[in-house]
């Protein structure tokens, strides 16, 4: 019997793995949240998954195998509990939807001295730092822990988001 099941893709992939597992006639669905972001000067509005790295997918585990999910491109692994598949309950799908439609866009809080923040890619990707202080427009001061030490280090702004959203 179909259901939902949560599928792990790999890094920045959700997109894709949606794309591959629709040309195999199978239903996904990838919660996207629309953020207000400033590029070059300009307020512009982008949608960025909900939940980075995870897709939802429904389908018939006895007629769509796991290995032929887990060989699709951008797909990590399917989520379960231990050896057997979890299904997802079909009103949490339907309560993200809704959601998705009705909600209004993020404005991004401006970052201030002692907030707590993370590291979204480069080499600190998944770190935790402490936001210090702006330089200039599009950098800033990150304070935080590396090998025991308290590092400060300046670094582009859009590779950080605010830890408490994270």
């Amino acid at each position: 019997m179909k259901a939902w099941y949560l599928l792990y893709c790999k890094p920045r992939s959700e997109v894709r793995a949606q794309q591959h597992l629709t040309m195999q006639q199978l239903e996904t669905y990838l919660p996207m949240l629309r953020m207000e972001k400033k590029e070059k000067g300009l307020l512009v509005v982008k949608k960025q998954p909900l939940f980075p790295n995870y897709l939802f997918i429904k389908f018939d585990p006895t007629i769509t195998s796991v290995r032929q999910l887990h060989s699709t491109r951008g797909v990590a692994r399917l989520v379960n509990c231990r050896e057997e598949l979890s299904a997802i309950d079909e009103r949490l799908i339907s309560h993200l939807k809704y959601r998705e439609m009705n909600e209004p866009i993020v404005v991004p809080k401006a970052l201030a001295n002692g907030d707590k923040v993370k590291f979204t890619d480069g080499p600190f990707a998944d770190l935790e730092g402490v936001f210090q202080e702006q330089c200039g427009d599009k950098r800033c001061r990150i304070l935080f822990n590396f090998l025991g030490q308290m590092q400060s280090l300046i670094v582009d702004k859009t590779s950080l988001i605010s830890a408490v959203c994270a």
